[in-house]
């Protein structure tokens, strides 16, 4: 739009009035400055226009234009680092699931005494293998086995027979004891440096092995799964390369196959020992002269998968000798195999001071053992022994419901008419 400059006065008011003319040159600059930002005037002899660029003309910088917002990205979440599945395989003595680690741990056999004095003991709950055995007086000893397990307690710990140390042997174990008799010493003389088992006895190796004031001597030696591994360790038993087992073993049977009321009952001249099945736990609980054991370190009822009892004949030392006894442990005898609620008839079979002790049923096939604990009964030849199978329970099949017959449907009967 252009504005012309006509002064009112012509020339001559001009030079009358020269500060209005002033004022009117001002307000022009001052329209053109807030038109396009700066004032422009035309050449002389022309009248002032004040330039307006158009809209479409306009610099980007008088109204920036939107940017675009960067589309967000997704940070794509780390996958987790798989952990590796543990490789498990079977322990020799159980045939329970373990690291490589546990499975090539070298057995520890441990004498454990059964005196009156002695009960309860310490250490059955994390034994492998439980061997049980008569001794002098008719007083019998335990022989526990340690593998896999770590008992916070083991004990009271007492002498060597050889007939436990040849049970110990059929693993090479670290042999635990407190002293022995004349002929269990001499054995272990000769061949308890790995050549039979690895001999520590408490005599020489005492710093492993502690008494308790709880107890009367000699009924109270005492030690635990650290200590006996530091102990073996020492004297030589170091852990296997390829332990092989002895016995084959299986899972447990299915609940609706195990029987139940399966029961064993044996005695010696000093006490009366006693299984009975457990058919939820698939364990055999045993009891001393009526009365649940329990393991005094764990205060958990003693109560193997397996239990085995065989007869052994014993015989007197003889004269001189303070009543030890010397047993047929190598050779062959009858022997009763309870496994998962089922007792079976067989014998038992030893080749050698060295050999497996191994079972076998009424047809003369290796038995199959139930992965877990199994305890060694052993009884003299003619000792009272009991035992009652379990009756099989039968599990009520359910019925299926009846289905509806679609003939059987009721017909819609066609309604009365109303009485006229």
């Amino acid at each position: 739009m252009g504005l012309f400059i006509n002064p009112p006065f012509g020339a001559r008011g001009a030079r009358r009035h020269p500060g209005l003319l002033a004022v009117a040159v001002a307000v022009i600059v001052a329209l053109g400055v807030a038109a396009c930002g700066s004032p422009s005037f035309a050449a002389p002899g022309a009248s002032a226009v004040a330039i307006v660029p158009a809209a479409s003309e306009a610099p980007a910088s008088l109204e920036p234009s939107a940017l675009p917002s960067p589309s967000a990205t997704a940070t794509p979440t780390p996958s987790p680092t798989p952990v590796p599945t543990p490789v498990l395989v079977p322990a020799p003595l159980t045939g329970r699931l373990v690291s490589p680690q546990l499975a090539a741990r070298h057995p520890i056999a441990v004498m454990v005494d059964d005196h009156w004095a002695a009960r309860p003991q310490s250490g059955f709950t994390e034994a492998s293998i439980v061997w049980q055995a008569p001794a002098e007086g008719g007083i019998p000893r335990y022989m526990m086995i340690f593998a896999e397990g770590n008992p916070p307690s083991v004990g009271p710990v007492r002498s060597a027979r050889v007939y436990f140390v040849q049970w110990a042997g059929e693993w090479k174990a670290a042999y635990v004891h407190v002293g022995g008799s004349p002929q269990a010493m001499a054995l272990l003389r000769a061949k308890g440096r790995g050549q039979l088992v690895y001999d520590a006895d408490q005599y020489r190796w005492g710093a492993y092995l502690w008494r308790t004031n709880d107890r009367a001597s000699p009924h109270n030696v005492y030690t635990d799964g650290k200590h006996l591994r530091s102990l073996a360790a020492k004297v030589g038993a170091t852990p296997l390369e390829a332990a092989k087992p002895v016995w084959s073993f299986r899972p447990d049977a299915a609940l609706d196959l195990r029987p139940s009321g399966a029961r064993i009952d044996v005695a010696y001249s000093y006490g009366a020992f006693s299984y009975r099945y457990d058919r939820q736990s698939n364990t055999w609980r045993r009891s001393v002269n009526g009365k649940l054991q329990k393991d005094r370190a764990t205060n958990v009822v003693v109560a193997p998968k397996n239990v085995v009892v065989m007869e052994v004949a014993f015989g007197s030392l003889g004269a001189g000798q303070k009543g030890r006894l010397e047993a047929g442990n190598v050779g062959s005898g009858r022997a009763w195999i309870a496994t998962n609620g089922i007792v079976v008839r067989g014998t038992w079979k030893k080749l050698s001071a060295a050999s497996p002790t191994r079972f076998f049923n009424g047809a003369g096939k290796a038995v199959t053992l139930t992965v877990g604990q199994t305890f060694v009964q052993v009884m003299p030849t003619g000792s009272p022994i009991k035992v009652v199978n379990g009756t099989p329970v039968t599990v009520a099949t359910p019925q299926p419901s009846a289905t509806p017959d679609p003939s059987a449907s009721a017909t819609p009967q066609p309604t009365p008419s109303p009485a006229p």
